[in-house]
């Protein structure tokens, strides 16, 4: 355990810090997009059923990684054993693959929100918008303008530190998130037509559940709790000895879920109340969206309050992305914060140039058949989340001494015992198993 090392200062601030980790554009842009593209009530139901068992079981298990070794991700492996360290250092390289084309995104949601305040989004004709979108994105400069804005607000942040930065953001952040999108979903679902679209977005048509939905929904949840990426080993890493970890991990895992469900419920009866198609893929956001509140009474309002919806989303899972890494080399080569947040953030965005020129100059330049924005996403979702998070069960059920977990989790409450027994029971016997068919699945071995 490190000395003198910050730590939250409140169980609502961790909450709100870790549910900003999990909430983001996992959320308000993937989820709906992936719902659209994959049959709607039938993917969220395997989406439901395997955050609230699968999900929320191995979120508890970085919380409790982190937790009882108060360090950075590759020394709170290594201390429990010295052979896990290296899923420390892939975490970390992957928090960087990952940042670099989420800040992409993130650039580009900033920028829907300056051309959404100035007026000029609602005024383009809908049929046009897909051009603007599209001549954006494939342009050099402009969409890594914003990229760089966007890591500039990440560094400012994270800059500042845990209390005074990722938690006391946070706790902004997150009400103001709720509310927006709150009122964003009673407008949508008091549209006209829009029981069509809660329909088809809520009932599962069971025909059309496959492997295909099942690896979607699966790549999904590690994408959107950021479970196998560490970011919870480090914020867990800064708890104090007495938190209630099943009650964390319970709760965060319901907040994600929760907010997922709910920006569907903003997006798809407003796209079925105006005809239009809600498997529209990753531009459904960008490109529909804007589409449908330009029909809407108040259109503007409502518009511009999305994308502020759509960046704090991003803002608040990028901040614990750069955080993996950023604990890492404070605490291994005593480099002071402010400093390495600013080195770390112009080589993300080095990374970043390539990932966002992909739909540019760089489009036709692929690696196993994939641009460098859609490898960084592949690799990510299919195949470092799914393996990291493989080896923290296999670590947590197979190589740690239980008695040991039962007492960080539990923290001499026997409430817990209970639910430790099954908890443990799913992390050693079941997981390990679904994790790897799947994930085998999803790399195209089996």
């Amino acid at each position: 355990m490190v000395k003198n090392r910050e730590q939250f200062r409140s169980t609502l601030g961790f909450i709100f810090a870790s549910s900003g980790s999990a909430i983001g554009l996992g959320n308000i842009w993937r989820f709906p997009y992936l719902a659209g593209t994959n049959g709607g009530g039938a993917f969220v139901l395997i989406y439901a059923i395997l955050m609230l068992t699968i999900g929320a079981s191995l979120l508890l298990v970085e919380f409790v990684i982190g937790k009882n070794s108060h360090a950075n991700t590759v020394k709170s492996y290594g201390n429990i054993n010295k052979r896990f360290r290296y899923i420390g250092y892939l975490n970390i390289f992957t928090s960087f693959i990952i940042l670099s084309f989420y800040s992409v995104v993130g650039g580009w949601t900033i920028y829907f929100l300056f051309k959404s305040i100035t007026g000029v989004l609602i005024s383009i004709p809908g049929d046009e918008i897909t051009t603007v979108f599209q001549s954006f994105t494939a342009s050099s400069l402009s969409p890594l303008i914003y990229t760089f804005i966007f890591l500039a607000l990440n560094i400012y942040i994270v800059a500042k530190g845990i209390a005074l930065g990722i938690e006391k953001y946070n706790e902004f952040l997150m009400p103001l998130l709720f509310l927006i999108i709150l009122i964003l979903l009673v407008r949508s679902i008091t549209l006209p037509g829009a029981i069509d679209g809660i329909i088809w977005y809520l009932k599962p048509d069971f025909s059309k559940i496959s492997s295909g939905i099942i690896v979607a929904a699966f790549g999904q949840v590690f994408f959107s709790l950021s479970v196998g990426l560490s970011t919870m080993v480090v914020y867990g890493s800064y708890l104090s000895r007495n938190e209630n970890l099943p009650r964390a991990s319970a709760l965060v895992a319901l907040f994600d879920f929760l907010i997922s469900v709910m920006a569907g419920l903003v997006i798809f009866p407003a796209v079925f109340s105006f005809a239009m198609k809600p498997s529209e893929g990753p531009g459904l956001v960008f490109i529909t969206l804007p589409q449908v509140f330009s029909m809407l009474p108040f259109g503007y309002f409502f518009l511009v309050l999305f994308f502020i919806l759509l960046v704090l989303a991003a803002l608040s899972s990028s901040i614990s992305m750069m955080e993996v890494a950023i604990t890492y080399f404070i605490e291994t080569y005593n480099i002071r914060r402010v400093k390495i947040s600013i080195i770390y953030g112009f080589i993300v965005f080095l990374l970043a140039i390539p990932a966002s020129l992909s739909f540019g100059i760089l489009n036709g330049w692929k690696i196993f058949g994939m641009q460098l924005f859609d490898l960084f996403d592949y690799f990510s979702a299919n195949v470092s989340l799914p393996f990291s998070a493989l080896a923290c069960a296999i670590l947590v059920g197979w190589f740690w001494n239980k008695e040991k977990i039962k007492a960080v989790i539990t923290n001499g409450n026997k409430n817990n015992n209970h639910f430790f027994t099954y908890w443990f029971l799913i992390v050693k016997y079941l997981i390990p198993p679904i994790i790897t068919v799947i994930w085998l699945n999803a790399i195209g071995i089996i």
